[in-house]
């Protein structure tokens, strides 16, 4: 019962959506094995079936009796070192160090219990090595770009930086494309950084409004390609990115980036010599952060008013 729900509740999904049995499998395998998991001729693996529910937005916990304790074990590591990454960016700098260790043991022993051939597992455990760095210290721009290319093509094995707009990409290859285009900036590349973000803007309003998680997924995407505009002086585009994502966020009541959109609003309004619309943007964000209790935001928004403003 459990193997005909499953075939018939993703084969479902992809018809609704318009997806092709092509563009669903692309990467995580083949065809004929997409077909007889549709028909219910064979029981995925538990990486499979998770990286195929989330391509179609579907949630992943009602099928957990499908799978072995080993990939159960794998999949609650996952969530813990996702957890971890979460709070390892929310931290200071001077107290990640010790923070950066316990995540990196936590790599080490999701890599021994992995199976070699799940691409997804590979492909979580190489994207979070090449943010996180390695127990010497942190991997050259050059490095960390080689890796996280390597990560993206174990699922998506066409993937080209300079024209991906057609695919259909789970959550976490959205954030890896995300991770690469940020790469791609560090790197100097600042032209085809702010080309994958339109791309993959576009690919998100295009494929995925209708699936779970798509406001917070558009949003924290969104946020990116704002503050990379801004970086680069292009003022107006990264107040109308910001203002679209501002808007999901209200929409569909996700609020974890909100703040974070008044402030580049806010700080693109100053240079564009708006500048009481600045002051009450700044403020509007800094009452945000300090309902989030977010420190180092808080701090962000304090050094940026003083600079700009004058304000204490």
């Amino acid at each position: 019962m459990k193997e005909f729900k499953f075939g018939t509740y993703i084969k479902k999904r992809r018809k609704e959506l318009g997806i092709s049995q092509e563009d669903l499998c692309e990467g995580l395998c083949s065809v004929s094995t997409l077909s007889r998991l549709e028909n219910n001729q064979q029981t995925p693996s538990r990486s499979l079936a998770r990286q195929l529910l989330e391509r179609l937005g579907l949630p992943k916990n009602r099928f957990i009796a499908l799978w072995d304790q080993q990939s159960i074990s794998a999949e609650a590591l996952v969530r813990e070192i996702r957890s971890d990454m979460i709070e390892f960016r929310r931290l200071r700098k001077e107290i990640r160090p010790q923070f950066q260790e316990k995540i990196l043991e936590k790599l080490m022993e999701l890599e021994e219990i992995i199976d070699p051939e799940d691409r997804s597992a590979r492909q979580f455990l190489l994207a979070q090595q090449a943010r996180l760095g390695s127990a010497t210290g942190q991997y050259s721009i050059e490095q960390k770009l080689a890796m996280q290319l390597e990560a993206i093509r174990l699922t998506c094995p066409q993937f080209d930086p300079d024209d991906f707009r057609q695919g259909h990409y789970s959550t976490d290859e959205s954030m890896l494309i995300n991770q690469i285009a940020q790469t791609y900036f560090e790197a100097g590349e600042k032209r085809r950084s702010t080309d994958m973000y339109h791309q993959l803007i576009w690919n998100i309003e295009r494929n995925d409004k209708e699936l779970t998680g798509y406001a917070s997924h558009f949003s924290l995407v969104a946020h990116n390609y704002a503050i990379i505009l801004t970086l680069e002086k292009r003022y107006e585009e990264a107040i109308g990115m910001a203002e679209r994502g501002r808007k999901v966020c209200i929409d569909h009541g996700t609020f974890q980036f909100l703040p974070g959109f008044l402030a580049i609003q806010a700080e693109c309004n100053y240079f564009l010599g708006n500048i009481e619309n600045s002051r009450k943007l700044y403020q509007q964000a800094y009452s945000l952060y300090e309902s989030f209790e977010d420190e180092i935001n808080l701090e962000n928004i304090r050094q940026e008013m003083k600079s700009y403003l004058g304000c204490e």
